[in-house]
């Protein structure tokens, strides 16, 4: 799967960029990095200084999500945010850079490059994970102590920070559904069954006071592993979709299609930080409705990428997960009314 608004770089361009970035290096390789399905990514390398990494945003013309929108920008705000904590290892940014209209507009990313592979397809023992979830956790909970102005997405393109998370979330549930209306989204839940949920969860995203930093990607494929001695976290990159929020959000994209509440690694390494990991019935129900948001999302974006949702075991997990999430907060929201 590959967006059809990609585009990608030669040499010459790579080049270009570098210049601009005040770079005279030596390029002496670029590799187009597989794995993503949004922007182009490559992986360059000098004779003479340490790799750094190029990210291409798509063509600014093309269908997009409405949160889409400057995500290059809010992927370069994340790793200067989040970089500013002790052992949180994110990418430097070298320059973020907006394309002149002879490159095609939009924007590239230019960031050093770090060592290790995706935890995803890594082939890791099982018996390595345990502690990885624990520095995980411990990981998350130093980018929840980052702290912002307001709550929102961290790229001003994707509109204007509020003092008020339920009235930001509102926001981004409403882009999410008019998305699904204007790319014709066949979604597996109906519309008024999600605005319930997020109607019954009013007094719980109400109780969110203080804007974290949230990555909200934080699956397997995000989080870099260097495997050449011990197994050690080498890296949280692509926040594409950080914004300011409830630190809750995390959890639901940390243990994709799975429940953190049975990750006792990642617990006892999120709370060794000071943190308590928030776990009753109104954490519960926020988290159910950030599963489903991220899950609205993830089925809708196939269709502004080109790949029209077929049958296929992703689509069916994220539709059975969706149903779930919803059924069980709603079971929840009735419980306690």
């Amino acid at each position: 799967m590959s967006n059809v608004h990609r585009r990608f770089f030669e040499a010459e361009q790579i080049e270009a960029v570098l210049q601009r970035a005040g770079i005279d290096a030596p390029l002496t390789e670029h590799m187009l990095l597989t794995g993503g399905t949004f922007n182009s990514v490559y992986r360059l390398r000098f004779s003479d200084r340490p790799g750094l990494v190029v990210k291409l945003s798509p063509d600014p013309d093309g269908a997009a999500m409405t949160y889409e929108r400057g995500i290059v920008e809010t992927e370069a705000r994340f790793y200067t945010l989040a970089g500013e904590q002790d052992g949180v290892p994110v990418p430097d940014v070298v320059a973020l850079q907006n394309l002149d209209p002879d490159l095609g507009g939009g924007q590239v990313l230019l960031v050093t490059e770090l060592p290790g592979c995706p935890w995803y397809g890594s082939g890791l023992a099982t018996t390595d994970r345990g502690g990885l979830r624990a520095d995980l956790g411990r990981l998350v909970a130093s980018l929840h102590a980052v702290t912002g102005p307001g709550f929102g997405y961290l790229s001003e393109s994707t509109g204007a920070l509020t003092s008020c998370w339920e009235e930001a979330f509102t926001g981004m549930i409403d882009a999410v559904l008019a998305d699904a209306e204007r790319f014709r989204a066949d979604l597996p839940v109906p519309v008024h069954q999600v605005r319930r949920s997020l109607a019954a969860c009013s007094k719980d995203l109400a109780q969110v006071d203080v804007p974290a930093l949230v990555h909200f990607d934080l699956w397997d494929g995000n989080v870099l592993l260097d495997l050449a001695d011990e197994p050690r976290i080498s890296g949280i990159i692509d926040g594409e979709r950080a914004l300011w929020g409830d630190p809750v959000m995390d959890f639901a994209s940390a243990a994709l299609f799975g429940e953190i509440r049975e990750d006792g690694d990642f617990i006892d390494g999120y709370e060794s930080s000071g943190r308590a990991m928030p776990l009753d019935v109104s954490a519960r129900r926020r988290l159910l409705l950030y599963r489903a948001y991220l899950g609205l999302i993830m089925a809708v974006e196939p269709i502004p990428r080109g790949y029209p949702r077929a049958r296929n075991r992703l689509s069916d997990i994220v539709d059975s997960h969706l149903r779930a999430d919803l059924a069980e907060l709603e079971q929840l929201t009735v419980g306690a009314a």
